[in-house]
């Protein structure tokens, strides 16, 4: 059953066509994928579809008399009046909302107070709202970047929740992980129209690069076609330019007569042949393959400012708490120049305000923090808000540092992340917040520093930009801190974590999938003497460790497959049975 169908939707925003001749339909039940560049209109396709943005062309029609939708706005979209409402509604749903924020990891919401609501993170914002939509039981999902700020264990909880919700949920987002487990089906916009591609993430990768290379070579033959028929026409131009020639001569001869009308005749049909060439040219032209548009190649640049002390932090004994709210304390560690570190927990547990301490915005409840005071430290917040809205961003950019005075060096710098020129007079309140990402990237490219702190910097950024900023990263020498939840980014950019878990941040000397899968051992708080008394907790604890473990590596294993085939449903069922266990063990 079709329960929405979009036909010929047309949107511009002043001079910028965003969405051209859109055409698709979304069935019941479906689970569909929506990707793009930044700024291909994704955000704008979904309301429309809502029915907050008005269509300059085109009809939304929807199938299902009375259709309820859920539209979970991107995180920034939110404020904390919104908040506050959603509490006060969400507890007049009886127990649901309150069970599902609790199986988001949110305790305790009921007593809420205002100050614990203005002091919400961005995954504790998402978590609530995603709570808020459930509960209304909506027969039309739409979550706009979802997984933005969300922790692991939220993921998880989300992907499993997605895979058994029997409405239908169309997703934007970026996190090639949460799209290869929760999607059948990925519409892509580019250049505003839609392309549809049948499977997860990764099919439609592998998928859209076999229809380019395939359409490259049909292109290609074409082209190679076109050449011979080039080639004939200038042969026949040659007969025809030798037969006017001998036409046009004159003499007294008795047959120069026959002569000329036989070369008439000959440049004639020469030119009816060239026409009929010139003809199917023309039409190649028209009906003719394209050649197929390469995806756009962003470009980062990242260099170290210089080597210098081998020590870059030292922790010793440090402590952070609000009130009565302990963050963490008692905890110790040290991260050393060259290092790439990420920072793992969930949301609340004090990332971010151990990067406030680092930078020196926040102060210590307890413990010494010792920063090298050679550090030369860049900082990427994931606020994307805090860009003066009204300043265009070559204004913005090239008004920045030592180089006020060359336009040109930032104009070539925008162009490489993939900023066209026809951005860069724009106010800044214009943008996508995937462009102003980019924006606040090459910032943070022009301070030339040799510590970089990343806060969820993949946030907003399309596929494309997160696996060029991977592979900068991977090249930059100087000293990484990366919070991120994308778990193929910081798998691929991390070697080393700080892991804040039972109120303490731990150093890890390995990256993120091996410790996921390494068996717990030990448990994550002190021993006390009285071990026989702690035992069963502690059992306890490993024994969800490891079944959160293995969930991690199933879940993994999942985005290889497809639905349907068996190997996917075995993986299916093992992962529904290790969520059944890990609920038993909370």
């Amino acid at each position: 059953m079709t329960l929405i169908t979009c036909r010929n939707l047309n949107k511009s925003f002043g001079e910028q066509f965003v969405l051209k001749n859109v055409n698709l339909a979304i069935g019941s039940g479906e689970r569909i994928g929506l990707v793009g560049v930044n700024g291909a209109g994704k955000s704008t396709l979904a309301n429309l579809i809502y029915g907050s943005m008005t269509l300059d062309g085109g009809t939304v029609v929807r199938h299902k008399r009375q259709m309820k939708i859920g539209y979970l706005l991107q995180s920034t979209s939110y404020t904390v009046n919104t908040f506050s409402d959603i509490l006060e509604d969400g507890i007049g749903l009886h127990d649901e909302f309150l069970t599902l924020t609790s199986h988001l990891g949110l305790q305790k919401v009921k007593d809420w107070d205002v100050e614990r609501v203005e002091g919400l993170s961005g995954g504790e914002r998402t978590k609530l709202a995603i709570a808020h939509i459930w509960a209304s039981k909506p027969d039309l999902l739409i979550l706009d970047e979802p997984t933005n700020h969300l922790d692991f264990s939220a993921v998880d909880w989300l992907v499993q929740e997605l895979q058994s919700y029997g409405g239908t949920t169309l997703i934007i987002s970026h996190d090639r992980y949460f799209l290869d487990q929760t999607v059948q089906r990925i519409i892509e916009l580019d250049d505003g129209t839609n392309v549809d591609y049948a499977g997860n993430y990764t099919f439609y990768r592998e998928e859209k690069e076999r229809r380019f290379r395939s359409q490259l070579h049909q292109y290609e033959e074409q082209r190679k076609y076109e050449q011979k028929i080039e080639a004939e026409i200038s042969r026949l131009k040659n007969w025809s330019d030798k037969a006017h020639r001998e036409a046009g001569k004159t003499g007294k001869m008795a047959d120069m007569r026959g002569t000329k009308e036989f070369y008439r005749s000959k440049a004639k049909k020469m030119d009816q042949q060239i026409k009929s060439r010139i003809k199917r040219l023309e039409r190649i032209a028209i009906e003719g393959v394209q050649r197929p548009k390469g995806e756009a190649q962003v470009r980062f640049e990242l260099e170290a400012g210089g080597k210098r002390g081998k020590r870059i932090i030292e922790a010793s004994g440090v402590g952070k708490t609000y009130g009565e709210r302990v963050l963490f304390q008692d905890s110790s560690f040290y991260i050393q120049r060259g290092e790439r570190i990420g920072l793992l927990g969930p949301n609340g547990c004090g990332k971010t305000t151990l990067i406030r301490l680092i930078i020196g915005s926040d102060q210590l409840s307890s413990g010494t923090l010792w920063v090298s005071p050679t550090a030369k430290l860049a900082y990427l917040t994931q606020d994307v808000m805090d860009l003066e809205p009204e300043r265009s961003v070559l204004d913005l950019i090239s008004g920045s540092y030592s180089f006020r005075d060359d336009a040109g060096k930032v104009r070539t710098l925008l162009a490489n992340m993939g900023i066209e020129e026809s951005l860069l007079r724009k106010p800044v309140k214009q943008l996508s917040l995937g462009e102003r990402t980019r924006v606040k990237l090459a910032d943070l490219i022009m301070r030339d520093k040799d510590v970089l702190i990343l806060d969820e910097p993949t946030n907003h950024l399309d596929l494309a930009s997160r696996e060029q900023l991977e592979e900068t990263l991977l090249s930059y020498d100087g000293t990484l801190l990366v919070v991120s939840h994308d778990r193929y980014f910081l798998e691929k950019t991390c070697d080393k974590l700080l892991v804040f878990e039972g109120n303490r941040i731990r150093r890890v000397e390995s990256g993120f999938r091996a410790f996921m899968e390494k068996t717990a051992s030990r448990s994550s708080f002190d021993m006390t003497s009285n071990r026989a008394a702690h035992q069963a907790e502690n059992d306890q604890m490993e024994e969800r460790m490891r079944v959160e473990n293995r969930m991690a590596v199933v879940l993994a294993e999942l985005g290889s497959h497809l639905p349907g085939v068996a190997q996917y449903e075995v993986l299916d069922r093992e992962f529904k049975e290790l969520l059944e266990r890990k609920k038993r063990l909370t």
